[in-house]
């Protein structure tokens, strides 16, 4: 794929700026413009920036209705009743759920935990989870990254004397459930300050108030950051402001003193004596937990999450990484059928979207394979699959396109459907996925712009072989974590060329291993193009190119850096960036 960059070269004020502001921090101007870029603009926002404070954690009784959730734990726990920690399957809702409990757990012994089954019970809150709850004794569940929409459902609960406190990030509809307390800062009459909590930051928030209002020390909420360090990185919400010192110090932990569940799956995935990054989480860590929910059920990554003993875990770890072998298997079959569906229909060549169904597609992998088409086709992606009379289907979206609004737009024919901006899930009637897909397709012709179904690589610099060092690098991952909201820097260097001994690797000789020069010093670069071989007879023909790239440590020479390239061009191919 060759991307369409795009670069705003400072202007002489910013110039200005950058270096004044390097100046202050010892920092090259090229970085200091990389802070003014993301808004930050004077010494102590850096510094704050720099070196996030948990102290700086936002006060969690600003959300509505903390107090009242808080007094009704106390409740519950002062009457000694039983209490239900139930969440979604993913790896938001397993991390939140491993979170609430761990922690509650210390304190108090009538508590148990839930995670509904995707193929038996589907997302949410489930008739057969509240009659479980019923069964158990339970009195209060405390539902985490899901049950904003569970009207009936918790009508239902009340009915039977069990009370409910939703702790969820997703968009709320104008009615919400008759639960004690709606803990969701993207409630329209909420003004807490911070809205791009995912659901187990939310989890977090409400046992940062419960820890408060009982006076236990802030210190034993820290070894549960890495919770939410996970959570943050695989459900790719913004990784600003509150989220960045949840993630700061979740990050932390993982590295330093993992959960023991967790030091299970990096052990698992290989990670053992690496720094730990957000993108480790979102392609190693991440999946493993997910894959329990994927192919059977996500308690057993819960299981796992909150197992103490490290053998028992190791054990758990690697019956979870069995159930990510198989889920890779279905997924590619799945992504190439949908990939050839695709290549068939000629039409889709004239829409703003893609809807795709199959009957016999596995319900536990289809929002992988709408991710993988939306990265391929840059379009917003819906895949649905049968469940009896009905389909169940996932959407993923690309960049600044609102995929929950053309979703919402077709609710009259939805029986159910939730989500964000980005992913969003659904439920209508197998019938009507003709007209929905029609629908759908009119929404996003309508509102969607020509430049979101563009690949866009946002160039953050252009530099110089020469400007390339162990020092920038050093400086560059103190920009970390990254994520939405603090992309990983994007740099480019024009006019070079192969320095003679580049060659194509991989076991499909798909990839390019690099050594390059450019045009203005000597210095030979090291650099890696994963998945960009098309590039590699250009590249030997000793003709001059353009890169666009991040830096990153080479993991085999520690004391090395190179470039991960992301994008290939012929030099003459424009004048200008």
């Amino acid at each position: 794929m060759h991307f369409k960059w795009k670069y705003d070269a400072p202007t002489p004020q910013q110039s200005q700026q950058a270096k004044e502001l390097g100046d202050k921090l010892s920092m090259s101007p090229i970085l200091a413009q990389l802070l003014i870029k993301r808004g930050i603009t004077t010494e102590s926002a850096a510094k704050r920036f720099f070196r996030p404070q948990l102290a700086d954690l936002i006060n969690p009784f600003l959300m509505k209705d903390m107090d009242v959730a808080v007094d009704r734990l106390n409740d519950a726990m002062g009457r000694k009743e039983r209490i239900l920690v139930y969440g979604d399957y993913d790896v938001d809702g397993c991390t939140a759920v491993a979170l609430v409990y761990k922690f509650l757990q210390q304190f108090y012994s009538n508590i148990d935990y839930y995670i509904p089954d995707r193929y038996d019970e589907g997302y949410g809150v489930s008739q057969k989870g509240i009659d479980y709850a019923k069964q158990t004794g339970v009195k209060l569940i405390i539902i985490l990254d899901c049950g904003i929409k569970a009207v009936k459902e918790i009508e239902y609960a009340k009915s039977l004397g069990i009370d409910f406190i939703i702790c969820d990030h997703h968009v709320p509809d104008e009615v919400m459930p008759p639960a004690v307390a709606i803990l969701n800062p993207k409630r329209t009459d909420d003004s807490y300050p911070f809205k791009q909590l995912c659901g187990c930051g939310v989890g977090f928030k409400f046992m940062q108030a419960f820890a408060k209002n009982n006076g236990i020390p802030f210190s034993r909420l820290i070894p549960l950051l890495d919770f939410c360090a996970v959570s943050i990185a695989a459900d790719i919400v913004p990784v600003t402001d509150e989220n960045r010192i949840l993630a700061f110090h979740g990050l932390k932990q993982l590295n330093q003193n993992p959960s023991v569940g967790l030091k299970a799956i990096i052990d698992i995935c290989g990670l053992n004596g690496r720094e730990i990054s957000m993108s480790d989480i979102i392609f190693k860590i991440g999946p493993r937990i997910n894959a329990s929910g994927r192919m059977e059920n996500g308690k057993e990554s819960v299981d796992l999450l909150v197992e103490k003993d490290f053998s028992l875990a190791l054990k758990a770890a690697r019956h979870i990484n069995e159930y990510n072998e198989q889920r890779k298997d279905i997924d590619k079959q799945m992504t190439e059928e949908a990939n050839l569906i695709v290549s068939k229909l000629e039409n889709q060549k004239h829409q703003s979207s893609i809807v795709l169904y199959d009957e016999n597609w596995k319900k536990g992998v289809i929002g992988i394979v709408a991710s993988r088409l939306t990265e391929i086709y840059f379009r917003p992606t819906v895949v649905l699959t049968r469940d009896g009379d009905l389909a169940t289907g996932s959407a993923r979206s690309v960049m600044g396109f609102d995929v929950y609004a053309a979703i919402k737009n077709c609710r009259d024919l939805l029986l159910n459907f939730g989500g964000h901006s980005y992913a969003a899930g659904l439920t209508l009637r197998w019938d009507d996925i003709r007209e929905f897909r029609q629908r759908f397709q009119h929404y996003v012709e309508e509102h969607i712009q020509p430049e979101q179904t563009e690949p866009i690589l946002n160039i953050d610099a252009v530099l110089d072989f020469k400007d390339i060092s162990k020092r920038l690098h050093n400086d560059l991952k103190r920009f970390s974590p990254f994520g939405p909201g603090n992309t990983k820097p994007v740099f480019c260097t024009t006019g070079v060329y192969d320095y003679g001994t580049s060659k194509v690797v991989g076991r499909q000789q798909e990839h390019i291993k690099l050594e390059l020069v450019d045009s203005k010093s000597g210095t030979v670069v090291n650099g890696i193009a994963f998945g960009q071989s098309a590039s590699a007879r250009y590249i030997k023909s000793r003709r001059s190119f353009d890169i666009a790239y991040t830096i990153e440590g080479n993991i085999f020479k520690r004391n090395q850096v190179q470039l991960q390239i992301e994008d290939i061009r012929p030099t003459e191919s424009e004048d200008e960036l």
